[in-house]
């Protein structure tokens, strides 16, 4: 998606690396519980208070991330002062970023999170309820839709969980 303005990687004065979901707390409970991060690190994420995430744990926090061979990024890369949805346009402005992206890195798998994003990526609408585990391509790479897993969309978490863990037992 995109980061908000409560993103501390999101102000102005922030020296550090500019991560998607810094200071966020459900991200990382789903990252721990699919291996992405060691749990003792979620823990520690989860005991914080908003507002002191240091560029060093956040580069503690991408080390372990990166350690795993996976790589995190928004669609949109711009940021907005709360978490309401961003209009499709604002997304398709930066569809050619992402194929730029995806082609430095070359993913075996991508992750799309939630229905508007998928829709967008893919060029079809996207409805992740009926497309659990159905692969698709992203120019080479394979390509799955996932419940978005935060905000309003915490409540489909655990399917989110599930979903990854499958693609992960499959891919990896």
């Amino acid at each position: 998606m995109n980061p908000t303005g409560k993103n501390v990687a999101s102000k102005k004065d922030w020296t550090g690396p500019r991560y998607p979901w810094l200071e966020t707390k459900t991200i990382w409970k789903l990252f721990a519980d699919i291996g992405i991060i060691s749990s003792a690190l979620n823990q520690h994420i989860q005991s914080m208070k908003p507002l002191v995430w240091t560029p060093e744990f956040c580069e503690q926090v991408y080390g372990e991330v990166r350690n795993k061979k996976a790589y995190i990024t928004n669609l949109a890369k711009c940021t907005q002062v709360d978490a309401r949805p961003l209009p499709d346009r604002v997304f398709k402005e930066y569809l050619d970023l992402f194929s730029k992206e995806m082609n430095i890195i070359k993913p075996k798998v991508i992750i799309l999170f939630g229905n508007q994003v998928s829709s967008i990526v893919l060029g079809k609408n996207i409805k992740v309820s009926e497309q659990r585990k159905i692969e698709h391509n992203y120019n080479g790479s394979r390509v799955y839709s996932v419940f978005y897993p935060v905000g309003n969309g915490r409540f489909n978490l655990p399917k989110a969980i599930e979903d990854l863990k499958w693609i992960m037992d499959k891919h990896f």
